[in-house]
């Protein structure tokens, strides 16, 4: 599986991002996915998942109430919608399945929230 995100950017306290994860491959449906952050000098964590088929989802509480994931497994790719964005979640941002797995991490992509 080779998963490409894309979609951060910079934007102000308050704003909201929408960030896509396309994956290619025939077994991603079959696989729980996740976002993960990692902010400089801090170590890469799991913000949010989703199950294979959607139908079930789990947050950080830093995020929780703020984030949302969602996948379209016609499309092969996962979402994360960010709202009420603050400085705190200014990193880069990265998508793997859950459990992770060292091969597939990709670039990720910078977001950064001014104040």
């Amino acid at each position: 599986v080779q998963l490409v995100e894309s979609g951060g950017g910079l934007v102000q306290a308050g704003g909201s991002l929408r960030l896509s994860c396309a994956a290619s491959g025939s077994t991603f449906s079959i696989n729980a996915m996740g976002w993960f952050r990692q902010a400089p000098g801090k170590q890469r964590i799991l913000v949010a998942a989703i199950t294979s088929g959607g139908g079930s989802t789990n947050y950080a509480d830093s995020v929780k109430g703020r984030f949302t994931i969602s996948r379209d497994n016609a499309k092969n790719t996962m979402y994360l919608q960010m709202n009420s964005l603050q400085p705190e979640d200014t990193a880069v941002y990265y998508c793997n399945t859950v459990p992770w797995h060292y091969d597939y991490w990709g670039q990720g992509t910078q977001v950064t929230v001014s104040s």
